[in-house]
This record gives C-alpha cells, structure tokens and sequence, in this order.
C-alpha cells in the first residue's frame, strides 16, 4: 500500500492570484480520504499538484507506490479516443509507454515490411509483453464485461463518445480499483453513475485495501466511504485546508464546533487587543503630567506591540452565498404531451402528459436513454413550432424516434446538457458572454452582468474563458443563463452532479420558487426528493411512472 504526504502547497493562477496556500495533508496506508470544498476552490487543481501534472509554486508532494488516476473529463469524452485508448489513460506509465512503441512499430510495418522494421516490431511486442500489457489486455476483458457488457476485443476500437457519461466512469473505475496502482486520485468518480453503479462503487471503495484521494458531493456516497474528509477553505489571502480526522457522519458537526471556537477566539483576542490599547492610552495621560509613568507607558506599548506582531488568530473561512432566482412563465396547462413516443433501439413506445408546474425526476440506469428524451424535448418535440425553439445557442443533436412529442402553447425549452458542451461559449470569458446576450437572452451592461455572477459566487472568475472554469462552476454558469433567458421549461439532464452541496442546496431553492415545469434526469438520491413524479425507464425497455423514487432498476438488456 501506498501513501500521499502534502506539505506546504502554494498555487498561483497566471494571473498572480493566489488560489491554495500551505496546503498541508496526508492520506495514510489504505485510508479514504474525501477532499471536499467550494466550486472553483481549487480541489481538481490539488489533485492535478498531487498527480504531479501541475508544479506548485511552494511546498512538496511525496507519496509511495503506483498511482492511478481519473480525471475529471472521464464521462463527457466527446473526441475519438476508443475504449482502448481509454483503458490505456488509466493503465501504469509502463503500459502506456510500451503501447505507444506498438502502435508505432505497426505503423512503420504498414509503409515497409522489410526486415529491419519487422525486428523493431518483434522487439515492440516483446516489451509489451515485459510490461504486462497482456495481462492488462485480460483484466481489461473483465473491466469491458462488466462496464459495458461487451468483451474488450469486441470493444476495444468502439468509440468512447457512443458510451454514456455512466458507462465511461464505471469502465475507467473498474480498470483502476482492480489494476496494480497502489494510490489512486479519483476526481468526481460518482458523475454521471446511476445509483446501483453508486453503490457498486461505495462497496468497491470500502473492500478495497488500495489508497484512495478522491474528490466528490454526493453526501451519501462520501458518509458511507470516506474515513477522513479535507475541505478546502475559502480565504482572502488563498485558500486553505482543514482536516476532520473522522467520517462524514460527523463531518458537519465538527465544522461547527470549529468554527464556534474560531469565532470565540477571535473574540478573546478583540477583547484582549481592545484592553492594551486602552491600557496605552492611560498611561500615555498619565505619563504626561508623571514622568514616574513614562516607564510603564513604554511597557505597555511593548506588550501592545508584541501582541499585535503575533497577530490575531485564524480568520473564519468564508462560506459562499449562492442565489438562484429562476424566474419561467406561464404557459399551458399542459407542457409536454407524448403520443406512443418511442426512441428508436432505446426504449418502447409510451405516452406521458406533463402539467404546468409539474416537477418530473427521470430515473433509470445509465444507457437506457434518459438523456434522448431530454435532447427530443429540448429540440422542441418531433415537429417543433417557431414558439418551442429552445434558449441559447447550443446545437442540439436529433433523437431518432417514432410517435411523437410535442411542447404545450407558450412552452421554450431550457437545456441543461449533461456534458457541460457548449462550443458557443469556448474562448469567451463570462463578463463577455453575459455583456453581449444571445438570440434568446439581451445583453447586460457590464455592472449588472458583475453583480449576476457575485450572486453565483462566479465574481472572480469573470474574467476567466468557460473552458478554463471548474465543472462546478461551468454548471453554476449554465443554470445562471437559464435563468436569463426566461426558459418557461427547465430540462436539466443531471444537474447537481458538478455542483457543490452549497450551490446544490441553492438549486434546490430555486427550483422551488420557479413558475414553470421542471423535468430533471437525476442519479441524486437527495435532490430527487425534491420532485413530485418520478418517470421510471425500465430494465426491461418500458417506461412507466412511480410514486416514489425507484433506484434498482438495472441495465437494459439489448444488443450493444
């Protein structure tokens, strides 16, 4: 088993800002460690330090044994990468090394086939073999299997972008938690995993003898894994860390009490600074009739002064404020009506009716076409009217199916995409894209669009282009554009899987103040509470309507 030791870590952002300061933690032998925090406090950049990706600008990183890592961007791989070069992402430098010499020797046996090439080639599979790249090849038939149902010769040239966000996170954890590294960072492993996968991974976590750095907001996943949690504190000055040396059942309760105490300190020390200044002040009167006190006047400006030089103790983190105000429209009783719909080699035909100021949760296993639905209806339905073009500028691919869906009168859809895709938006920075408007939403004036994004806690990151924003934030951004754009239909395809527990209690909080009809495709066992339909896709290809959350569907059964 391996370990991970931070000491001292300081980061700066190019723009000299300073983002951590003495960072200081360690995740033991076989622990779990939780690394927690605000949107854009700087977790995913930790992790990127701790894997060694990012130099810091202050402080050390050591750690023991292979590392393994997932990044953040596993679940919306939208390029060519294949399932192979997915597994190959996750595999040991080794492994990775020795396929690259494969690739190449196959490559240059293609253009000439004369003897030097073919040695260069026998040499290539041979440090494949020393590498162990045939022994991954059969884990990584075990890790296709289970992930996606296909054996991994089946698989290996299938791209990954036709996988859903749940299977690409369940086939690169099901490579690392049985794979040789020691250590393994994982960054929001639980995005974009149905609940059955959550609890498949919980389990996977808890037997595993491996040591585990991971970064996530699912509050039920983090009080049944985590044995320790490191929050990353907002500060003036950079943010901090603060380790609770226990589970996250007792997590929130420490946090105030740490903070109870931080705040009675403080107050100690305003009170104990209040009196030596007083106690200055008196002797200075004094001292200028009694020459007598002229000592003890210069006595108590030492104690002042030496007081002051040690400085008051640690200031409080600062907590984020979020504000959703997500305003909608009246619109027809009905606002979504489905006739037969069936989405073709997905799901069977069904119908549904949806009622203005409905709140409909749809369930079901990753794969079974959840998030179609949601792209048919954010396209409008089958036929779309002029009135029914959804906000924003965001393209939105069709959804092959028969039957048809249509929007009520005065309906405009509202997508928020799973993936966080939004080509529109790369390369603008967020004063930018909220000062120009869009075909749907009008500009703002530069003061206003500021004072928008300090109600998303999105002020600093103003000037900063979406792409270079974290998950969290980017999501923060797109439920802010919705609420700009007078959507009278919120279609949120997994919306609180990026967001922090702050900012998902603040959506919670919008959404139930919001005039218009919400349809929500959620893995999140907490927020689907929140609803009052549960719109169920089943295993075995029906959809069908549930009075209250159902979490056991499986896996569609059909021909991948």
């Amino acid at each position: 088993m391996g370990y991970v030791d931070v000491a001292g870590i300081r980061y700066e952002l190019p723009d000299g800002r300073v983002l951590l300061d003495d960072v200081s933690f360690r995740v033991g032998e076989g622990a779990k460690v939780a690394l927690v925090g605000a949107n854009g406090s700087g977790k995913t950049t930790l992790l990127r330090i701790v894997a060694g990706d990012l130099d810091p600008h202050a402080g050390a990183v050591s750690r023991s044994g292979g590392l393994g890592v997932m990044r953040q961007f596993v679940g919306s791989v939208r390029d060519d990468t294949t399932v192979a070069g997915l597994l190959l992402s996750v595999a040991p430098p080794r492994i990775r090394t020795a396929a690259e010499s494969v690739e190449r020797a196959e490559l240059a046996m293609m253009e000439r086939d004369d003897e030097p090439t073919q040695l260069r080639y026998a040499q290539a599979l041979a440090d494949w073999a020393d590498a162990g790249g045939y022994d991954a090849e059969v884990l990584w038939d075990v890790c296709c299997t289970e992930a996606i149902g296909l054996p991994y010769e089946r698989a290996r040239y299938r791209e990954v972008r036709t996988l859903s966000g749940g299977e690409q996170k369940r086939l690169a954890l099901e490579a690392l938690l049985r794979g040789p590294d020691e250590v393994l960072l994982l960054d929001e492993p639980d995005n974009f995993l149905d609940v059955p996968a959550k609890q498949w991974l919980e389990e996977r976590l808890n037997e595993s003898d491996k040591t585990v750095l991971y970064v996530s907001h699912d509050r039920q996943l983090l009080a049944n894994t985590a044995t320790r949690v490191v929050t990353v504190e907002l500060g003036a000055a950079g943010n901090s860390v603060w380790t609770h040396p226990q589970g996250y059942a007792t997590y929130h309760q420490a946090r105030l009490d740490r903070f109870a105490k931080l705040e009675e300190l403080r107050r100690r020390w305003d009170e104990q600074h209040a009196k030596l200044k007083a106690l200055v002040a008196l002797y200075k009167r004094k001292a200028t009739s009694n020459d007598k006190m002229a000592s003890a006047y210069h006595a108590a400006q030492t104690r002042l002064r030496k007081f002051e030089e040690a400085g008051p103790p640690q200031a409080l983190p600062r907590e984020q404020n979020v504000k959703m105000r997500l305003r909608g429209g009246r619109t027809g009783k009905r606002a979504v009506i489905c006739e037969t719909l069936e989405l073709s080699g997905l799901m069977r035909a069904f119908d549904l009716e949806v009622w203005y100021g409905d709140r409909v949760a749809v369930l079901g296993s990753n794969g079974s076409g959840k998030s179609h639905f949601l792209r048919l209806l954010a396209a409008g339905g089958s036929l779309p009217e002029p009135e029914h073009r959804p906000v924003g500028d965001v393209p939105i691919a069709p959804v092959a199916h028969t039957g048809r869906a249509r929007l009520g009168a005065r309906v405009r859809p509202g997508w928020f995409a799973q993936t966080h895709e939004h080509p529109e938006l790369v390369g603008r920075t967020l004063l930018e894209i909220l000062h120009r408007g869009d075909d749907h939403r009008v500009g703002m004036p530069q003061e206003e669009a500021a004072r928008a994004l300090d109600r998303y806690e999105l002020a600093q990151a103003g000037d900063q282009t979406f792409e270079s924003l974290s998950g969290g934030q980017q999501a923060r951004l797109q439920i802010l554009l919705l609420e700009l754009s007078g959507a009278t239909l919120l279609l949120l395809d997994e919306p609180t899987d990026n967001l922090d527990v702050t900012s998902a209690d603040a959506l919670e909080e919008g959404l139930a103040s919001y005039e218009g009809t919400v349809v929500a495709v959620t893995h999140d066992r907490w927020f689907a509470r929140g609803f009052d339909r549960y719109l169920v896709f089943g295993e075995d290809g029906s959809v069908y309507e549930s009075d209250t959350p159902v979490w056991d569907e499986g896996r569609v059964s059909r021909a991948r």
